[in-house]
């Protein structure tokens, strides 16, 4: 039988290096003292300035997160395309999450992408959250993205809210991460 906390922990760093894991982030400053922290990582088969329109065009409403779409997206497909009018061009921009919208924490091109709720206030608890995304040149033309997330939640139910999160944000994120790659395989088809 598989333990499941070896299995969390696994998720929680997903194909990621233990350079990567250990590594600071651009996102990292927004919640220093974050009890959640989870860095995964992926080889796409695009360069960082294609991977980094993929990334900035997310959202709900949008072209989706690449991830579970029913779940996510409300069952609207993320999109295989990539369209100007979705990219998100400097900090502060908003980006439509559903019943909330994330804000661009940093948007530093083609390197990194930070998306964020800072001190929002959700069904009786203060939520930070940070979905942080580092892009780097690999030799053979393609990119290294690492994704970090990182939470922070206050509130009466905050130990057991954090440990959902966790286990989601893993799933979603991984399945995210696996979207971007078939997309940069896939070169944007429409």
């Amino acid at each position: 039988m598989i333990n499941p906390v070896r299995r969390l922990r696994a998720l929680s760093t997903w194909g990621a290096t233990g350079d990567e894991v250990s590594a600071a982030m651009a996102g990292d400053r927004f919640i220093p003292d974050a009890p959640m922290s989870a860095t995964r990582a992926i080889d796409l088969a695009c360069p960082p300035e294609a991977a980094f329109d993929w990334l900035t065009q997310m959202g709900f409403g949008r072209a989706g997160w690449y991830s579970y779409d029913w779940l996510d997206n409300l069952g609207r497909p993320s999109a295989w395309a990539i369209h100007p009018e979705w990219q998100v061009q400097a900090e502060g921009e908003p980006i439509p999450a559903g019943p909330v919208d994330f804000v661009a924490l940093v948007v530093d091109r083609p390197r990194s992408f930070v998306l964020g709720l800072l001190d929002q206030s959700v069904a009786g608890h203060r939520i930070g959250f940070t979905l942080d995304f580092r892009l780097g040149p690999k030799a053979d033309g393609g990119t290294r993205l690492v994704s970090r997330a990182r939470t922070r939640i206050e509130g009466p139910l905050a130990t057991p809210l954090t440990a959902a999160l966790e286990v989601g944000d893993g799933i979603m994120v991984r399945r995210q991460l696996l979207g971007l790659a078939e997309r940069c395989r896939g070169g944007g088809r429409s």
